[in-house]
Order: structure tokens, then sequence, then C-alpha cells
């Protein structure tokens, strides 16, 4: 996969979608919601935050926050505000990283 993301974007190979509810019952594709888990595949470097005086006020410093995911952690993203990407055929997502909810295990 030939994507390296900026700043603080990340790229997540979704989990697929149940096709079987747990009772057996086989869900048509029409009515089957993606999930909003998948694993990081890359990540990118961090991203720059205006820093702010004690009225709130923008200064002209600016703060690096480097990034915390890692290729390989199982995340949870929020549904709505991913990107989808097609590369080399297969369907990936991006997000920004402020926009993962929280690793698994």
């Amino acid at each position: 996969m030939q994507i390296r993301p900026l700043h603080d974007w990340v790229v997540i190979d979704p989990r697929d979608a149940e096709e079987t509810t747990a009772g057996g019952i086989v869900i048509p594709d029409t009515a089957q919601e993606k999930p909003q888990e998948g694993t990081v595949i890359r990540v990118g470097k961090g991203r720059y935050e205006d820093e702010k005086d004690d009225k709130g006020n923008k200064r002209k410093d600016r703060k690096f926050i480097q990034n915390t995911l890692k290729p390989g952690d199982r995340i949870l993203y929020e549904k709505y505000l991913e990107k989808k990407v097609d590369l080399d055929g297969k369907e990936v997502i991006m997000v920004r990283e402020e926009n993962v909810l929280g690793l698994y295990g």
C-alpha cells in the first residue's frame, strides 16, 4: 500500500460487517450497518496547534502534538467523520486522530 498520511490523519482497515445475527438470521447487504471499528494501517506524524495566552487569544507560538496511535492498533472511530479511499482495489478509511474514540485491549 503506497500511502503516507499527513499531519494527524490515520489510515484504517475497517472491520467487515456482520452477515448473520447471534440467532443465525442472515442480514441482507442493504440492511448491514458498517461497524465503526478497524485496525490502524498507517499513521501521520502529528499536528501543530496554536498556543493561546491567558485570555484565549492566539499567540504566534505553535506546539507540535505527536500522534499516539501506531500501526496494528484496534480502534473505534466516529461514524460520519471518515473519508473512504480506494487503494489498490481495497477500500480503506481515513480519519483524524482526534476522531478516534478509543483503543481495544
